[in-house]
């Protein structure tokens, strides 16, 4: 991310809209940074956790991989 800072800027180099308030003979701290770059639309919780996969495995998931193991001991 970029950032200038300038210290002890003069106030009356100032754009007229930023100088309101400022004495013309002030020295001022100016800082700039470039905004983020904001998506257009932020996912809720309840979205991404509707796109993930399911973190549990049926019986018969479970069961199958525990015989397999089974299988590779007895080999």
């Amino acid at each position: 991310m970029n950032k200038i800072i300038r210290k002890q800027y003069p106030a009356s180099k100032l754009p007229d809209d930023l100088r309101e308030g400022f004495a013309p003979d002030a020295t001022v701290i100016v800082t700039v940074e470039e905004e983020m770059n904001r998506p257009e639309h932020v996912m809720t919780l309840e979205e991404i956790f509707a796109l993930r996969r399911p973190p549990f495995r049926s019986a018969e998931e479970i069961d199958a991989d525990i015989r397999k193991q089974r299988d590779e001991w007895n080999d």
